[in-house]
């Protein structure tokens, strides 16, 4: 089987070109190659496959196996491959998701390659049975939570799929291997979560770790930058606009006013192909 190795802001996933090859065992397969020590290292898996109803369609699986509804780094490298690959040479293209059909507006280097993407994450879900979070309210904005043996508040927000933001005086004094697990299973959370912590630096700017749902600690998560942005507004902390710093590079978020949408701009690379043993 064909594979090849994309990552958004060190946000790694193997990618399968299926519009050629067929994958049966995706949850399986996720497993195996996400394995940094007997596999290729990835966050997950994705699944580049023909659509009915856009011009591709991705799957995501996650490092355990789980399949995901939406990735914002993940898109931006899949819609990369397919344009650079030929599979669809739309701009924007449109991609078809768990979560719904997502427009991608590509970049294109000086070399007829993709060099980076906008994508349109759609609206923010506020409601907390939609995201689902069980919490009483219209909105689930600053509300409790335990984890760690302390007190914290959140914000959840769907960007397609769940997220739990926090925001603290410094992000990096957070033990994420501890509180991110406990926070992914916590009871109030039916599908589990993702988890982001926050630090605030200015209106335009912020710093972010995060514990994905499946995957654990990783350097960087499109979705989850998304929801901070969101968050933010939410809780009065940063404006609509916002440069989000994560362990993997840079992203840049906004929230418009006049459509609702979110819009989340970063790279998108290609480090190497190769043959996985079938």
């Amino acid at each position: 089987m064909r594979f090849t190795k994309m990552h958004g802001i060190g946000n790694d996933y193997v990618y399968v070109d299926c519009f050629s090859q067929r994958v049966d065992n995706p949850g399986e397969l996720a497993r195996a190659v996400s394995d940094r020590h007997f596999g290729i290292g990835a966050d997950g898996l994705i699944l580049i496959q023909p659509s009915s109803t856009a011009d591709v369609r991705m799957r995501i699986f996650n490092a355990d196996g789980s399949e995901a509804e939406m990735c914002g780094n993940g898109i931006r490298c899949m819609a990369k491959y397919a344009y650079d690959h030929g599979l669809s040479g739309a701009n924007p293209m449109r991609v078809e998701t768990a979560a719904g059909v997502k427009t991608v507006e590509l970049a294109i280097g000086g070399d007829g390659t993709v060099c980076s993407a906008t994508a349109d994450m759609g609206e923010p879900t506020l409601q907390p049975s939609r995201i689902p979070v069980a919490v009483l309210g219209e909105t689930a904005i600053d509300v409790p939570i335990s984890a760690g043996g302390r007190p914290l508040r959140m914000t959840c927000v769907s960007m397609g799929n769940p997220h739990a933001v926090i925001y603290v005086e410094d992000v990096r004094a957070v033990p994420l291997e501890v509180i991110g697990p406990q926070l992914e299973h916590h009871a109030l959370f039916p599908r589990r979560v993702n988890a982001h912590f926050v630090q605030v630096q200015s209106a335009g700017e912020v710093t972010m770790r995060t514990w994905e749902r499946g995957s654990g600690i990783t350097l960087g998560c499109g979705s989850g930058a998304s929801a901070v942005c969101v968050a933010g507004v939410l809780t009065g902390r940063t404006a609509r606009a916002i440069l989000a710093h994560l362990p993997g590079g840079d992203l840049k978020v906004e929230w418009r006013e006049y459509d609702g949408r979110v819009y989340l701009t970063g790279p998108a690379v290609e480090v190497f192909s190769g043959e996985w043993p079938t």
